[in-house]
């Protein structure tokens, strides 16, 4: 089964290709999505990994690690909540 994962405060010039090479070392890397603002465009400074194996040891290892200056926020991602609609 894959794990979702969160990973925040990022750095404003990662790409995809940084966030993958940095979780692959510990398995499958299935899929990378960085968020950006919609109305901006602009990378926000978070993203999402999916991973077919080595989610748990990724989590483990990249919370708190340094990347490109900065300390990174890794951990499952939780279902977004419902949000109100907006008229």
């Amino acid at each position: 089964m894959s794990k979702n994962i969160y990973v925040g405060n990022l750095p404003w010039s990662t790409t995809e290709d940084d966030v993958r090479d940095a979780f692959a070392q510990f398995g499958e890397v299935t899929r990378v999505s960085l968020i950006n603002d919609h109305e901006t465009g602009r990378f926000r400074g978070f993203g999402f990994v999916e991973m077919d194996s080595g989610g748990d040891e990724a989590i483990t290892a990249l919370d708190g690690s340094d990347f490109g200056g900065r300390t990174l926020k890794v951990n499952e991602a939780r279902p977004r909540a419902p949000r109100p609609k907006r008229w």
